[in-house]
């Protein structure tokens, strides 16, 4: 267990797990580290973690990344600030952070993605802007 969440470079793909009922997992790429303890990321609105989140917070986010291989365990809140028409913020509180570190191996990077689209890149990056101002 670490105390404090690692950096992670922006447009890493992180795997966040719900449960309230069949655990239920999904990809998520716009997620920004607030603090050492805090995360905020976008659902969209018609997502089913989204759902799950309202009616019970607890949550992980398993963060894959050059360097970097940890789970977040905590609480996740649907905030009110409105940022998009098509997704809402949430900010998961960390209670604890499982890094999964082992000196026989070592990750040498995420995911790979890119966006086909640019005007879904463009809209990412204002994502990300707003999530920075709500830290």
């Amino acid at each position: 267990m670490s105390d404090s969440l690692p950096e992670w470079p922006d447009g890493t793909v992180a795997t966040l797990s719900t449960g309230g009922g069949e655990p239920h997992a999904i990809p998520v790429s716009t997620i920004v580290r607030a603090d050492e303890r805090t995360i905020v990321f976008v659902l969209a609105r018609r997502r089913e973690s989204l759902a799950r989140l309202r009616d019970d917070p607890r949550c992980a986010l398993t963060i894959l990344a050059a360097g970097v291989s940890v789970t977040a365990i905590g609480r996740a809140e649907v905030l009110d600030a409105e940022i998009s028409d098509r997704v809402v913020a949430v900010r998961m509180d960390v209670e604890r952070v499982q890094d999964h570190a082992q000196p026989t191996f070592e990750i040498l990077e995420g995911v790979r993605w890119r966006w086909t689209d640019a005007d879904a890149e463009r809209a990412d990056s204002s994502l990300r802007d707003a999530l920075r101002k709500l830290e």
